[in-house]
């Protein structure tokens, strides 16, 4: 005769996981950064000069120049009309200058080809002027 004994599983599924543990170690790894922050930012205070308040140098007055073209192609340096030849002779001037270099602001009709603004961008880099502002109308 065969017995059919139950024997007790000792590999049994935990269905409840116990997380005081990690609740335990979370709070204690909280009140260590809580304590060793402040003393972090205590290690590097140093006492740094004062300034004469009057001594306050402002800062250069910056020149913006102004290349504008027209629907039928025509350049224009601020308010004088210009021809290509002079406009290039102009950023020759700007960008030989001494001192920190202009922004130029290039503003082209809406219907002008793209090609014609991207000449004037090429004749911008040619001379290594960079500071480059493409003016557009708001709305």
């Amino acid at each position: 005769m065969a017995r059919d004994f139950k024997r007790p599983n000792k590999l049994a599924v935990i269905s409840d996981l116990n997380v005081t543990p990690l609740i335990d170690l979370a709070f204690s790894l909280l009140i260590i950064f809580m304590i060793t922050t402040p003393v972090i930012e205590q290690y590097n205070r140093i006492d740094l000069p004062s300034q004469n308040s009057d001594s306050n140098q402002k800062p250069p007055e910056q020149e913006d120049k102004f290349i504008t073209i027209d629907s039928s192609g025509n350049y224009n340096w601020g308010q004088d009309s210009v021809s290509q030849v002079e406009l290039e002779l102009l950023l020759d001037q700007v960008a030989k200058g001494t001192g920190d270099q202009p922004t130029i602001h290039l503003r082209g009709d809406r219907t002008l080809p793209y090609q014609e603004i991207m000449d004037v961008i090429n004749m911008l880099k040619s001379r290594n002027l960079t500071k480059l502002s493409l003016d557009t109308k708001a709305g």
